[in-house]
């Protein structure tokens, strides 16, 4: 679904780059958790993905196609919800995700279906005509996924998605996530929650300072640290720590 093949990013002219030499596959059907410490390259690798940077070197394919040579292809394949989403807050919700259908050329007749659709999973159904610019940091958070999902995607691309979000949301988008991997689809988002990320993820990678450091599932992790017994939040400290 995704492969990323030795990138690295660097900004401006600093030494030190943000990404580098980074290499990871993600697979059909899977939850994929990107975690790392504020400044790692967590959200720049996300913008490379999703079209919003380019790498300096390396390749990115998203469902077989290269984010440099095919960046509509890609765009149209996937979902994004950025860590704090923007809109065109005169608009209203509906008329916003009604502007957004229209981008991803989503058919007339299935419109409105999936935006109440997704408006009531969210519980958004009851403010869809009132401005964005009304909208708490939750429901715009809420917005922002509803927007995502859409157009149905291949790949849902989350940066911090549970920032925001009450209890229920937040149970919902899990829910949701594993929902929207069923037939091949996958997700790739980056959390600093660790239990969520245990619970929720096939498989974790964890950048420091710009290079992937582990790329496992839990378990596995749990077992190159020689203790069966730590959490994933355990196993993160530990493993930042030393690379310090």
């Amino acid at each position: 679904m995704v492969t990323i093949q030795s990138v690295t990013k660097k900004y401006g002219n600093s030494a030190k780059a943000a990404v580098e030499n980074l290499s990871l596959a993600l697979v059909p059907g899977e939850i994929f958790g990107f975690l790392g410490p504020n400044g790692a390259g967590k959200s720049t690798t996300i913008k490379m993905i999703v079209g919003l940077l380019s790498q300096d070197t390396g390749t990115i394919t998203v469902d077989g196609h290269d984010t440099l040579n095919e960046t509509v292809l890609v765009k149209q394949r996937i979902g994004y919800v950025p860590d704090e989403p923007l809109f065109y807050e005169k608009m209203t919700a509906n008329e916003y995700l009604q502007f957004i259908c229209e981008i991803y050329r989503v058919p007339n007749e299935a419109r409105q279906e999936r935006i109440v659709r997704w408006a009531k999973r969210f519980s958004l159904h009851g403010v869809l005509d009132d401005q964005i610019s009304s909208y708490s940091r939750g429901m715009k958070q809420k917005l922002g996924i509803v927007t995502a999902l859409v157009h149905e995607p291949r790949l849902l691309i989350l940066d911090e998605p549970m920032v925001g979000l009450d209890p229920k949301s937040a149970f919902i988008l899990k829910e949701v996530m594993h929902e929207f991997c069923e037939g091949g689809r996958s997700v790739f988002f980056s959390t600093h929650v660790m239990e969520v990320a245990e619970r929720l993820c096939t498989r974790v990678g964890i950048i420091m300072n710009g290079s992937l450091i582990a790329c496992d599932t839990f378990h596995a992790l749990q077992e190159r640290s020689g203790s069966g017994d730590l959490s994933l939040e355990q196993l993160f400290l530990e493993m930042t720590d030393e690379t310090e």
